[in-house]
């Protein structure tokens, strides 16, 4: 009896399984459609993921927070010194500063509900950190931009160097900035990637004088500013262009060199404060405390006694 009811307990399971599966996984409903072809639908939604949906949150905030023209202008051109140049970087970025504005303080107040600090002491953090979500993104842009220009800035002497080399074997100046563009892609992404928008720009059908001052106001970096008049100048005025990179990579070697002294006479002075602040204490506690330790254990209470 025993082995019978289980029996019929096992059937019972596997049929209900059996189903479950017929119609959560085989779907035979849906393959006859489709071998058919009676039902098919032409369109079909695709899933969404879910940074897709946060972007789309923030482009949509973004447009809430007004902004003046002059405002604008001025953070599009952070964004692109950044490198960021989507089509919706400053609405997110407006968005992004509506979104942390409104949640770190929420945060903050969550944080310091139950504290035992003053009222004012609260609401000061609270609005400490209102101002640090709304402005905070602005600084994570400045601080990109900041870091893109540096790189940049170390990047453009290899790059000049090989410009000169592609410019004196007989290759145009617009071929030279294709072919820097393209060597530089992986050892300087950055600057590789302003020299293929000046390309971009001069299939566009930009002047190349007009593309360089482009590139020079993407960038903001005062030595490719410098290099930027150097083209111009010799495209202008008929000069070769090999001897003016010839001659500006001359001088911008010399300037590095001289920037590197200067760093190097810069060294010993600061590295007063830390000598005097980090290492001096430490040196003191291992040749002056063993004396010191002998001093209160022996001479103190010797001169106690007499």
């Amino acid at each position: 009896m025993t082995f019978l009811i289980s029996f019929v307990i096992f059937l019972a399971v596997a049929i209900g399984i059996g189903l479950l599966g017929m119609k959560l996984w085989l779907r035979p409903k849906e393959a006859i459609e489709r071998v058919t072809g009676i039902g098919v639908h032409d369109e079909e939604v695709a899933p969404t993921h879910p940074s897709l949906v946060f972007r789309e949150m923030l482009n949509r905030l973004g447009t809430v927070l007004p902004a003046s023209p002059k405002d604008l202008s001025v953070m599009q051109r952070r964004l692109v010194r950044a490198g960021i140049r989507g089509p919706n970087a400053l609405r997110m970025l407006y968005g992004a500063k509506v979104v942390m504005g409104v949640v770190l303080p929420l945060v903050m107040s969550a944080v310091v509900w139950n504290s035992s600090a003053e009222g004012f002491n609260k609401v000061t953090a609270v609005l400490a950190a209102a101002g640090l979500g709304f402005f905070g993104p602005n600084e994570y842009v400045s601080m990109a931009s900041r870091r893109r220009q540096k790189q940049i800035r170390r990047g453009l002497p290899n790059s000049l160097d090989l410009m000169v080399v592609c410019v004196e074997s007989g290759l145009g100046l617009d071929q030279a900035i294709i072919q820097v563009a393209k060597e530089l892609e992986h050892a300087h992404p950055e600057i590789s990637e302003e020299f293929a928008m000046v390309n971009l720009e001069l299939k566009a059908g930009k002047r190349r004088s007009e593309a360089l001052r482009n590139l020079a106001e993407r960038t903001a970096v005062d030595d490719l500013k410098k290099l930027v008049a150097v083209l111009i100048q010799a495209d202008r005025f008929g000069t070769g262009v090999a001897q003016s990179l010839r001659a500006h990579a001359d001088y911008m070697r010399v300037q590095a060199r001289q920037i590197a002294e200067e760093k190097a006479a810069k060294l010993g002075v600061k590295l007063v404060f830390p000598i005097f602040f980090c290492i001096l204490p430490s040196l003191f506690v291992v040749t002056v405390g063993p004396v010191a330790v002998k001093i209160v254990r022996e001479l103190l209470p010797m001169m106690s006694g007499v």
